[in-house]
């Protein structure tokens, strides 16, 4: 079996920005250092799980998780450890496995949303073909399974009502709410589904399996389902971001490819005639484009969008959401891990990348 060393970059200062924006001042320095000696364990045993002897199957599954990556669910898992025993072999596995399915969501999502780029390089799907790209996102999903398994039901039972949540989530979106479905409520579910229940499998799962009081685990939970929540309501606004080289990602990305996003809904739920028009020029724009027009007939569309108040209004549910995450904390004792955790949640709410 071939294995790919570890990616470049996995410091928490270069990663994450996290040394001074999440772990300020001595012990949490102290505590951030270990999580990174976690990570490290981590990204071995990634690259450990993704190798194959089969050269095609080892760089398609390898591909990517070396385009880059926060981490945020692995480093979630190592910081909630704290809570408990600290970062064990159950916890470390956790981790990877937790992980290869989020890699192995990426791929799903991209062909499923006909994206062009992720992580700054090209969609797998647009490496190979569709079909290569969902087999490979299978086989990241399978070797996940695998490494969950080692832990017996609690963590396969785990993995497998993070999973369903994950399917879930991604078939309401494809299908849409229905006539009786309030779409602003319904895309909040969604967004708990795809994005919440993994980060929130992550925050519960590295205190449970290092031995933390049961207690912890529902809060976590909560927190983690919240933090995912306002992650991807900020995602909703960084879509729209005229900084593609920080983003990766072309603006207006979602909306060029007829994905739905807070912004869009919260236009679509206005009576204002200017509000009317600009929706229907993006759904117009839209269809073009699935019609084989060029992408740029939305620029003009993806800038008033970007400029509107409905863009600053998805920016503020972000931190509303964030506000509910950290407040499910109280539980916890206070110290540098729920420190860690608050400023965790409140950083990815208020990013521009």
């Amino acid at each position: 079996m071939t294995t790919s060393p570890v990616s470049p970059g996995t410091q928490l200062a270069s990663r994450f920005g996290l040394s001074d924006r999440v772990f300020a001042g001595r012990a949490a320095k102290r505590l951030a250092a270990t999580i990174e000696e976690g990570l490290e364990t981590v990204e071995a045993a990634i690259a450990e799980e993704l190798g194959a002897a089969d050269p095609l199957v080892d760089a398609m599954s390898r591909y990517l998780y070396e385009a880059g990556g926060k981490r945020v669910r692995p480093m979630l898992v190592m910081l909630t450890a704290q809570l408990g025993e600290g970062i064990t072999p159950a916890v470390r596995d956790v981790a990877v496995a937790l992980e290869l399915m989020h890699l192995g969501s990426l791929y799903h999502d991209d062909v499923m949303d006909g994206a062009d780029r992720r992580r700054g390089v090209p969609a797998a799907h647009r490496v190979w073909d569709n079909s290569t790209a969902i087999l490979t996102g299978d086989l990241l999903l399978a070797r996940a399974s695998r490494v969950m398994g080692r832990h017996g039901d609690v963590a396969v039972d785990l993995q497998s009502e993070t999973f369903e949540r994950l399917v879930m989530g991604q078939l309401h979106e494809t299908v849409g709410a229905g006539e009786d479905d309030d779409p602003i409520e319904f895309y909040i579910q969604v967004l708990a589904d795809k994005t919440g229940s993994l980060i929130a499998a992550a925050a519960q799962s590295g205190a449970f399996f290092a031995g933390a009081g049961d207690e912890y685990r529902e809060p976590l939970r909560v927190y983690g389902e919240k933090v995912g929540v306002a992650f991807q309501l900020a995602d909703d606004v960084i879509d729209l971001s005229a900084n593609a080289e920080a983003t990766g990602k072309v603006p207006g990305t979602d909306l060029r490819a007829g994905v739905v996003t807070m912004p869009y809904l919260l236009l679509k739920a206005s009576d204002k005639p200017a509000d009317v028009d600009l929706a229907r020029r993006i759904d117009e724009g839209a269809e073009a484009i699935r019609q084989g027009a060029d992408p740029s007939v939305l620029d003009r569309e993806i800038t008033e969008l970007r400029d509107h108040d409905v863009t600053a209004r998805t920016q503020q549910l972000a931190l509303d959401w964030t506000n509910e995450a950290v407040d499910a904390l109280k539980v916890l004792p206070r110290g540098n891990v729920r420190e860690a955790l608050t400023r965790f949640a409140r950083q990815l709410a208020d990013r521009d990348a």
